[in-house]
Formats: C-alpha cells, structure tokens, sequence
C-alpha cells in the first residue's frame, strides 16, 4: 500500500506540505494542491481517516437536515455543500427529514456523539417554535426566512415574491390568484407578505378566496388549482410558491382546456432546471442555490474551527426571469 512518502515523492513535494492538502486545503497553493491529488490518485494513496479524525478529535463530517429530498431546489443546493465540503476534506451526511421532529433529533445526535462535526439545516424553523438543534451545536441555516435565527443564508423571499406579483399588475393582471406551501411554513409566511405588499402599492384589495393552499409539491398545484377552475370569476393570473407547483397547476389549467398564458398566466420560484423546458417555459425567481450552498458550507467550517462569522446573516440576491408562461390579460365579455 502506498504511504504520504509516496504521494510527496510523485507531486515533488514535501510531506508536510501533503499533509497540509489533506487537513488544511486552504493553507496550501492551488498548484501545490493540484499537484498532490494527482499523486494521489496515481500512487493510489488513501488516507486513514479514522487515525486523521483521532489526532484531530473531528469526524471530517458534516450532516445536511433536509426536509424533502425529491425537491430539486433542495438537491440543487446539495450538490454545492457536498462540492464545497469535498473541496475541504469533509463528507456529508444527508439526513432526509421529511419534516418529522424525531428523524431530525436523531440526525442531530449523531454531531452530538461526534459522529459529525456540524450541522446545515434545509429548512427554517416555525415562527414560535424551538429549534431542535442544540445551542452547544455549530450548524447553519441555509433557505431560511426572516424569522429564522442563528447562522443563515438566506434570499429576501418577501421582496422576491413582491416584484413577481408587481409584474402581473404591471401586465395589467388585478385578480392574482396564490398556490401556497403550508399556512405555517415561513417561506409561505413571507410570500404571502410580499404579495399582499405588491396588492396594497397598486390599490388592489387582498381577496383570502384567491389563496389556495399547497405543500410545495407537484400534486398540490395539481389538486389546489382547480379551486380556481371552479370559480364563476377565476384569475387571470396565478402566483405558485414554487416551481413545483407551478408546474402542476399548468397541467390542470391545461386539463381545463385553458390556455397558458392566453387564459390564465402561471408564475413559480426556485427555477429548478424543469423550469426552462415547462411548456410553456415558466416565469419565475431564481435562487442562487450554488452559491447558497457553498456559503453555508464555508460558514459551518468556520464555526466547526471555532472561528468568529463576519456576519450571522447572509442575504443573497434573488433574481426575476420572465419567460412565456406570463402575458397580459384576456379581454373577458
């Protein structure tokens, strides 16, 4: 078997600064760096992570809570932990939650036993509601909303979905229909609060019958939208908290023999890669998920190191994409 002599003679450097690669990547120069996973993967070394994590006293891991794993916008920002936590010689842990407090207490323990070093929680706690992760535990909140508290990263979701509602009013769109996640969830708390925002700057009264209630699921925009395919004035326009749903509702309207966006216009957020290919291609908020990810990742090492945060909050920019799921209002007789 091959040892760090071997891989420190094959990169032509010295052992200590193979050492360094392994346990402190970013002490070391992206060309030194480059040089020794090449030796690595040519001599065919493979580090004893058990001895590394008792001289260290870490796990060199980490576990993500995440409360819906099927979620593309979730496995989204995944993917870009998993990179980050790569890059610095961590694994991840992927804990699927599926919203149930136990299974999340049971993940939680495996940091507390030393099974894992930290923690990044998917999804922000209930306003009023504990959080189940313990204060002795480094973790950080990556999604949350304003109400979350601790170590976050997070976009303005109430601003977001305000410019998406003010769109359809700039269209000429006055009754806007919401599919929305659960009444409880803080994402759907402050939406909600963006869109009543966007209603009340152009004069336009906040009807509760135009809310139907989902769960960020693709059945949900299936089921919620036929509550307005069965009203006697029906939107010209439906705000979806999520691509997901948006998706799902387009195929009910479509079920109906409506037409979007001539008869009905359809909006989502996340833009989930689906998003682009929806027919018709979906108008909706881009969230930065990569950088999300590799955010919170970064933040967590520095807490798992026992580093101070420059700031505990992180809000990153959301952007609008227009596409041809959205267009003015039909002329109604």
């Amino acid at each position: 078997m091959s040892n760090i002599r071997d891989v420190a003679r094959e990169a032509g450097v010295s052992v200590a600064t193979v050492s360094r690669a392994l346990s402190d990547p970013e002490k070391v120069s992206q060309t030194s760096l480059s040089k020794v996973h090449s030796a690595i993967e040519k001599v065919g070394y493979r580090p004893n992570m058990l001895a590394r994590s008792f001289r260290s006293a870490k796990s060199y891991a980490v576990v993500v809570l995440v409360p819906d794993i099927t979620n593309p916008f979730f496995s989204e920002v995944i993917r870009s932990i998993e990179d980050r936590a790569q890059q610095k010689g961590y694994a991840v842990l992927l804990g699927d939650t599926r919203g149930l407090p136990e299974r999340e207490k049971e993940y939680i323990r495996r940091v507390e036993t030393r099974l894992a070093d930290g923690v990044i929680q998917l999804r922000p706690d209930e306003p009023g509601k504990q959080s189940q992760i313990p204060s002795d535990v480094s973790f950080v909140n990556v999604c949350g909303c304003e109400s979350t508290t601790g170590p976050r990263v997070r976009i303005d979701n109430r601003g977001a979905a305000r410019s998406v509602v003010e769109y359809l009013i700039s269209l000429g769109h006055k009754r806007i229909g919401v599919i929305s996640g659960l009444s409880t969830n803080p994402h759907t708390i402050d939406r909600l609060e963006g869109y009543k925002e966007a209603l009340e700057a152009a004069n336009i009264e906040f009807d509760k019958t135009l809310i139907a209630e989902g769960d960020f699921t693709t059945w949900s925009g299936l089921n919620s939208a036929k509550q307005f395919c069965s009203m006697a004035e029906r939107p010209t326009a439906v705000f979806c908290m999520n691509d997901e749903m948006a998706i799902g509702a387009i195929q009910t309207f479509k079920s109906q023999g409506l037409k979007v966006p001539e008869d009905i216009s359809v909006t989502g957020f996340d833009d989930i890669s689906y998003a682009r290919y929806s027919d018709p291609s979906l108008t909706t908020v881009t969230q930065p998920a990569e950088e999300m990810g590799k955010l919170a990742m970064d933040m967590l090492l520095r807490l798992i190191e026992g580093q101070e945060l420059a700031q505990e909050e992180n809000v990153l920019p959301a952007e609008f994409v227009i596409r041809k799921s959205t267009t003015v209002p039909a002329k109604r007789d």
